[in-house]
């Protein structure tokens, strides 16, 4: 049996980010700061990290408002009007709510409504998966523009006295606009993941014990389980991590990612005015700088230094910040690469807005 053919969108043959922006909160957490609350140093944190200071936001600060600050620099810059995005992707793990997502509320605010909205769960990868899939949206015919928003407040699911990851945490937002181009905007995404190391990274509770904790707390008055009662008290999830584990994954695998992507792109490091990786370790970057024998004409965006780990957010402020620091550098192909937990990874060349 035949059946009609199906109308298909009219397509475009390439994509290009246009415009970017960025929100960091004001208030700066600097190492002396995290100091009061872990057995460390501003010495060792720089030496260790390459971490100066952090932003954090205040309490009546959410996820979304952060979105939408960075969202609306990117569309001023881009000279698109919100009502014009055909879809609107927010790479969080901080939205405090399974659903509804954070991109829907923020559509609304935004005056983007019926543009299609949703989040993506890839931690640190996420901005470059959200890049991807706004490359293959645009290019496909499916939205004509699309926003793409790294958000993150860490801060909520951070315990500042536990050492392995509270001291690198940072809080931000950065946000792209990505729309049609005659000439390619956006290389071959390379993109994947290596559940082997599920554990590396992650939540020290599931929603599923915070409910069973929960429910045991309810008779905790008539038992008097202290054990129970203890428990409770440290119910909310925060973030831990394997650092060495993850610091010998990033350095030895991740730089063979960056160079599949450059390889995906067709062109060589040198070609390259930018190297922006996820902002996790000032050691990690430079050993990949090292990795990728990267000619010093390349500008290596070290956000880390001001801004911390901000998860999903950081390759966007990263960038947003070599921007304004370097305008010349607009027009220039720059290799991004994110990587986190899960553990997850994606990197892709573009050229800068």
């Amino acid at each position: 049996m035949s059946a009609p053919a199906l109308k298909q969108a009219p397509v475009n043959e390439f994509s290009r980010i246009l415009g970017i922006g960025a929100h960091r909160p004001d208030v700066i957490v600097t190492n002396d700061d995290v100091c009061q609350w872990i057995d460390s140093s501003d010495e060792w944190i720089r030496q260790r990290t390459g971490i100066v200071t952090r932003h954090r936001a205040p309490a009546e600060t959410s996820v979304i408002d952060m979105a939408e600050g960075a969202a609306r620099e990117a569309l001023e810059q881009a000279g698109i009007d919100a009502a014009q995005l055909g879809a609107v992707i927010v790479s969080t793990v901080t939205h405090p709510y399974a659903t509804p997502s954070a991109a829907a509320a923020l559509t609304d605010r935004l005056g983007a409504t019926p543009a299609a909205a949703f989040d993506i769960s890839a931690a640190c990868a996420g901005y470059c998966y959200g890049i991807a899939q706004g490359d293959a949206l645009v290019r496909s015919g499916a939205a004509q523009y699309v926003l793409v928003v790294g958000a993150e407040k860490l801060s909520d699911v951070i315990d500042n006295h536990e050492r392995t990851i509270s001291f690198l945490l940072g809080d931000g937002a950065g946000a792209v606009v990505i729309g049609p181009s005659e000439t390619p905007g956006i290389g071959q995404s390379v993109w994947g993941s290596d559940g082997s190391k599920w554990n590396a990274i992650g939540m020290t509770h599931s929603l599923d014990e915070v409910r069973k904790l929960g429910e045991s707390a309810r008779h905790s008055d008539e038992t008097d389980d202290l054990a129970i009662i203890s428990a409770t008290q440290d119910i909310w999830p925060t973030l831990r991590q394997d650092g060495q584990t993850v610091f010998r994954w990033a350095v030895w695998e991740m730089a063979k990612v960056a160079q599949q992507a450059l390889d995906a792109a067709g062109i060589e490091a040198s070609d390259l005015a930018a190297f922006v990786p996820h902002q996790a370790n000032m050691r990690i970057i430079d050993e990949m700088v090292k990795k990728l024998k990267l000619p010093e004409t390349v500008v290596v965006a070290r956000d880390i230094a001001e801004s911390g780990n901000t998860s999903a957010a950081s390759i966007p402020l990263a960038t947003h910040r070599l921007l304004q620091e370097n305008p010349q550098l607009s027009g220039g192909l720059s290799l991004q690469i994110g990587f986190g937990a899960g553990l997850v990874f994606g990197a892709q060349v573009v050229v800068l807005p």
